[in-house]
């Protein structure tokens, strides 16, 4: 079977215990949803969805006691047990607002099963048993030809969050938006969502491999203006695209996932807290914006090292411009912090109280600025 390969050494014992145990109650169970995916496309696995089927409800919920699994959301007949999901197979109905409003029943075919997923390379099922693969909606092809494809408009409707899982998954795989599954999608409003449920989602396209299609995505699925409340002219729309295309890979690499929204606000001249607003994004993003400066239009010398005060400029999100990464190096700050010797031990020596002690280290620093440039 494909898993072997995909997931690691602990995991797949998990799987095997779990494979056997479900072996003395059943003869149909099926890795579901994007462990499948990520197994056709050679990707590392993390977490496992099991679903299984011919065990009523009170029973299955006796065996996953028995067994140790612990529920994780009843009402959805889901358990959990270490890093693997094992639930009922279920269809769902939209009755009312939120993302738990959904009437749920078991459901006793594969096909109808599947019918539930958002795109049909996230509905492919692999036999835990045999490794036989069901497809019932060309999820295997449209996998080969990069392509998200909604498997029923009606059921994705009814949860507006996987417009957004559109747009990362694009930026994390590559993947292209299938033409018709686009004018669904554009279709869909996101005012239902709750801002936790977002920033899920923005979490994952903030550290995906393909920044630009996710920018291409939020452009023509509308999600500017649903989530952001401003419309993104063209040209701003290719200056973004532009920059992540050819400078992605000079990010730092710790600091990965900060840069598009630094990008973005940038290039759209936007207060960023616009965005962490919009999407609730933890403080801590807040509070690492809050030491990023934004560069004016033109950087000289002189504001690379009033930059370098403060952080390497290779911490500095705007170090990966490689003209910016040249002169600091040459500067001698791309890799430390401008060291000016000034103390406030010392200003405070000098005399000065209160809130002039800030303001003369300020002025000392920039002095020591000023001499150092007129020294190279």
């Amino acid at each position: 079977m494909p898993i072997r390969s995909s997931v690691d050494e602990e995991t797949y014992k998990n799987f095997t215990a779990l494979k056997e145990y479900l072996s003395r109650y059943t003869k149909r169970a099926y890795l579901v949803g994007g462990a499948v995916r990520d197994i056709y496309l050679k990707n590392p696995v993390k977490d496992l969805d099991i679903e299984v089927y011919d065990i009523p409800r009170d029973k299955f919920e006796k065996i996953m006691a028995d067994f140790g699994a612990v529920g994780v959301g009843k009402k959805f007949f889901v358990y959990k047990w270490k890093n693997i999901d094992i639930s009922l197979p279920r269809t769902e109905k939209k009755v009312g607002k939120g993302h738990k409003a959904f009437e749920v029943r078991i459901a006793t075919d594969e096909k109808e099963a599947s019918k539930r997923r958002d795109f049909t390379v996230n509905a492919l099922m692999l036999d835990i048993f045999s490794g036989r693969l069901l497809d019932f909606w060309g999820g295997k092809e449209d996998l080969e030809n990069r392509l998200l494809r909604i498997v029923d408009k009606d059921s994705f409707a009814e949860d507006s969050l996987r417009v957004l899982r559109a747009v990362q998954f694009a930026a994390r795989f590559g993947f292209k938006c299938e033409k018709d599954s686009v004018a669904v999608m554009r279709g869909i409003g996101l005012d239902d969502l709750s801002k936790e449920r977002i920033f899920w989602e923005f979490e994952k396209l903030f550290l995906a491999k393909n920044l630009h299609i996710g920018t291409y995505y939020l452009f023509k699925l509308g999600v500017f203006e649903k989530l952001f409340g401003f419309r993104v002219k063209c040209r701003e729309f290719i200056t973004i695209c532009k920059e992540f295309i050819k400078y992605q890979n000079s990010f730092d690499e710790e600091n990965y996932r900060y840069y598009f929204l630094y990008i973005l606000a940038k290039v759209l001249k936007v207060d960023i807290t616009v965005f962490l607003s919009a999407i609730n994004a933890p403080k801590i993003y807040e509070r690492f914006y809050k030491k990023q400066p934004m560069p004016p239009a033109k950087i000289d010398d002189r504001y690379i090292l009033q930059v370098a005060l403060d952080m390497p400029i290779s911490k500095w999100l705007e170090g990966y411009k490689p003209q910016v990464k040249k002169r600091a190096i040459k500067l001698g700050v791309y890799d430390k912090a401008l060291e000016t010797g000034v103390k406030s031990s010392d200003v405070i020596k000098d005399g000065f109280v209160g809130k002039d002690i800030s303001n003369e280290i300020k002025k000392r620093k920039l002095a020591y600025i000023d001499n150092f440039l007129k020294k190279i």
